[in-house]
């Protein structure tokens, strides 16, 4: 069946196009849900919401742009409105902190990858949403800031803070090693 096939099917709410939908994306999305979440157990739980979503506004899909990426940011959404009901930002508390630099994490390849989703993991809420929206998908921080509902400082400081925490570790890992 072609995926145009199975989103047609998945418009009918037939059940099996929607398990063979899950099982051809399911792993793309939890990636994604578990860059967002702060363990495996939530970002399962965020991935089954996502694919909620996913069926409920399939109709809503339009054949304009890429169908995974479409999912991709419905996941996203999904995950960042469950942070924002649990009021995840104190804007009061960052709106007035300093701009920090800007400072690039390297991480080097001896830092293995499980390592590196642990620790981003471990981050606080707001750090970690924010680093994985501007550092793994590539949003700006105009883009992080509505979505977020914060202002674009609020968003800079806590992608340089985030990016404090994570070179930290990085460097504890590399010095025990």
């Amino acid at each position: 069946m072609t995926l145009d096939e199975l989103i047609q099917k998945c418009k009918q709410q037939d059940v099996k196009a929607q398990g063979a939908l899950y099982q051809q994306y399911s792993g793309v999305l939890f990636s994604i849900c578990l860059r967002y979440s702060p363990n495996h157990t939530e970002a399962e739980d965020n991935l089954q919401d996502a694919f909620i979503t996913i069926f409920a506004k399939v109709g809503q899909f339009k054949d304009k742009g890429s169908f995974e990426g479409w999912m991709k940011r419905i996941t996203v959404n999904t995950v960042l409105q469950k942070y924002r009901k649990q009021k995840v930002f104190n804007i009061k508390e960052e709106a007035n902190i300093e701009q920090p630099e800007d400072e690039d994490v390297v991480i080097e390849s001896e830092v293995p990858l499980k390592y590196l989703l642990q620790i981003i993991q471990e981050l606080p809420d707001r750090y970690r949403l924010v680093f994985s929206m501007y550092v793994l998908d590539g949003y700006q921080h105009k883009e992080i800031a509505e979505m977020l509902g914060i202002s674009d400082g609020t968003s800079k400081s806590n992608l340089a803070r985030a990016r404090g925490i994570l070179k930290k570790k990085v460097e504890q890992y590399k010095d025990s090693q």
